[in-house]
């Protein structure tokens, strides 16, 4: 971090990544914060980041206040880091913790990195329960018993799939997946001695059945049902596993599809079958020349590689435990690829390559077997490589904490794309000639998305934090970019493109032309009636059907994601998908801050709901409730606005950033 001047840190602003501290103590002679430590705590859980110390701050700007003993407080700090009492693990050296001297005062900055899988959780007060936190945004949030839990078991639990399951037999095994499986280790491996052996012993030696030595205890393993278990036998096992394939007619982030994949009992459910089936609905009509080897047409790109890289990625990374599905989506420009549990590796590392710490190391193990997927970590750069080859923008691959959930897109665009630059060079002429690399990928970005943020720019370049910061403001003053929000919610666009309104949105049909195939499909359910919401007066009931996706939700080519206003409109299986994710708020009238967060934060997931909606899927009112959580969710960058020029327009939309 560039720390050389008051203008650095003018520019500063509280992120992820970074917390500023007064740190100057009652007397104003240094006194580590209290609230230090659970900054500590949050930041090791993540991803790591930077305390400074020294700091004053006015309206979200800060100034330098300087420490009068800096040795002092930095005694105190690694004291206290050595105190099992006071944090259960010391993360820091004495490289981590440096002074920066500004214009005759001293600040220090303390470097915190990402605790690995086997220190986490980091915790206070000598217990986890309570006492764990987790970075959101540029807040410090209590980690809940579950979230501490399953931090507990990734430390102890190399494996995540080689639990036996009791009470689990070759009876809760599809003998179709075997077979087929077998057929393929066939073709992959001729001699292979497993080809010999019966389906039991077959299972047994790929370990989806397994004898724990220490206990005795002999059965089917996690790995073993969930490659080629039976769906009924699966869902008893693991309540929250489900698997999603969709494939979406648009470039857009709406749930609508033309063709989905979800285990309905109409086939096993299991994973091998659900690999066999996505992998080639992904390939199907991929638009990539053959390429020629030996005089022989190779149909195996570099692109069919990263297509089913990601797909084994997604599923042997995954953790079946969490609370969001396996979900791969295929869009004419790109293709998605999610699954629950973070990464566990820093995502630095894992885009590097050459290391691995698999989550489901047995699965893993079985996709290896017959030939898919890779060894020791160099699955993601052979993703990237596949991308690379075709000149396409980089691989994006994130984590999100709420719930937590790992993310690669694959987008089928050109970085800089010729008629982008073209456009915006006779657009702004020489200005924009002399921007460096970064400020033509930041307009070109503006340019292709209509909007840009902080966060989408450090997915695309390997410039850094600040200095993006920097460039951005310096964009915005000379008339490049505009800027809209503040802080982590800033968001940029080029001038004259103002972004959409409410009245456009709501009002506006001129603006909404029907999109084909987004109307309510035939045959389903009148809403009319049945539904609690039927004879509630609604503001837009006047809106065209035409306008609405399949599930009953406002589509509007003016935003990325479609809006849930109108509660009466919805499918009937969707509305009780949302209510369900809703009951806990709905059925109690107190309900800790945390969990309201998370449920919030699970249904406007996919798309953006209207405060009145989400008033009334939630039970409460809906002053309280943008008081009380959405404005703070979205100060703090957790939430995104539909409008964000008209923050407070009672037609406002909310959806997950």
């Amino acid at each position: 971090m560039k720390l050389d001047s008051l203008e650095d840190i003018h520019l500063l602003r509280e992120s992820q990544e970074l917390e500023c501290k007064l740190a100057l103590g009652q007397d104003g002679k240094g006194e580590l914060p209290k609230d230090f430590w659970p900054t500590y705590s949050a930041m090791a859980n993540a991803h790591g980041g930077i305390v400074l110390l020294g700091l004053r701050e006015k309206d979200g700007v800060f100034s330098l206040a300087g420490l009068p003993h800096a040795a002092k407080l930095r005694t105190e700090l690694f004291n206290n880091l050595n105190n099992r009492a006071k944090v259960s693990t010391n993360l820091l050296g004495d490289a981590d913790v440096t002074e920066h001297v500004i214009d005759g005062k001293v600040l220090l900055a303390v470097r915190i990195p990402a605790a690995s899988r086997k220190q986490k959780p980091v915790f206070l007060h000598s217990q986890p329960f309570g006492n764990t936190y987790r970075r959101l945004n540029d807040g410090d949030r209590h980690c809940d018993e579950e979230t501490v839990k399953r931090m507990l078991a990734e430390q102890v639990e190399d494996e995540r799939d080689a639990r036996i399951l009791p009470n689990y037999g070759m009876e809760d095994l599809d003998p179709e997946s075997l077979r087929i499986y077998r057929q393929m280790l066939r073709d992959e491996k001729p001699g292979h001695p497993f080809l010999e052996q019966d389906d039991f012993e077959f299972v047994q030696s790929l370990r989806g059945w397994r004898r724990d030595r220490q206990t005795g205890e002999a059965g089917l393993t996690i790995a073993g049902l969930l490659m080629f278990g039976r769906w009924p036998s699966i869902q008893d096992a693991m309540p929250n596993y489900f698997l999603d394939y969709q494939e979406r007619p648009e470039a857009k982030a709406e749930l609508r599809w033309v063709d989905r994949l979800v285990p309905d009992g109409s086939w096993t459910g299991n994973l091998f079958e659900f690999y066999r089936r996505v992998y080639r609905k992904l390939t199907a009509d991929l638009k990539v020349p053959f390429a020629l080897k030996d005089g022989q047409r190779q149909d195996d790109t570099p692109v069919h590689q990263a297509l089913r890289e990601a797909l084994v990625n997604t599923l042997v990374h995954a953790d079946y435990t969490g609370r969001v599905s396996v979900l791969v989506v295929k869009r004419p420009d790109m293709f998605g690829f999610r699954n629950p549990g973070g990464l566990r590796l820093p995502l630095e590392q894992v885009i590097r390559g050459g290391e691995s710490d698999c989550r489901n190391r047995i699965l893993h193990q079985m996709f290896l077997l017959i030939g898919l997927g890779e060894r020791g970590g160099s699955g993601m750069p052979r993703i990237y490589g596949g991308w690379k080859s075709q000149h396409w923008r980089p691989p994006a691959l994130s984590e999100k904490d709420l719930p937590e959930q790992t993310q690669l897109a694959l987008h089928m665009a050109d970085l800089l794309p010729t008629p982008a630059l073209a456009a915006l060079r006779q657009r702004f002429g020489t200005a924009f000639d002399e921007l460096d690399h970064t400020g033509r990928l930041i307009m070109v970005t503006a340019a292709l998305e209509r909007v840009v943020s902080h966060t989408r720019l450090l997915e695309l370049c390997d410039a850094h934090s600040h200095d993006l910061s920097v460039l951005l403001a310096r964009l915005v003053r000379q008339g490049l970019l505009v800027s809209d929000g503040r802080s982590r919610g800033t968001i940029y666009h080029l001038p004259g493109e103002a972004l959409p309104t409410p009245d456009q949105v709501f009002v506006g049909p001129q603006l909404l032309a029907a999109t084909p195939g987004a109307n309510t499909r035939s045959g389903e359910p009148d809403l009319a009636g049945g539904s609690e919401y039927s004879e509630v007066s609604s503001e837009y009931s006047d809106l065209p059907q035409q306008m609405r996706d399949s599930l009953g939700r406002l589509a509007s080519p003016l935003l990325d994601s479609p809006v849930v206003d109108d509660l009466a409109m919805l499918d009937a299986g969707f509305l009780a998908q949302l209510e369900g994710l809703a009951a806990e708020a709905r059925q109690k009238e107190k309900l800790p801050r945390h969990k309201m967060e998370l449920v919030i934060h699970a249904l406007c997931q996919d798309q953006f709901i209207t405060l009145s909606a989400l008033a009334k899927l939630l039970n409460r009112n809906a002053d309280g409730l943008r008081q009380q959580y959405l404005s703070p969710m979205v100060k703090s960058g957790q939430m995104k606005l539909a409008f964000p020029t008209k923050p407070t327009h009672a037609q406002q939309a909310y959806r997950c950033a």
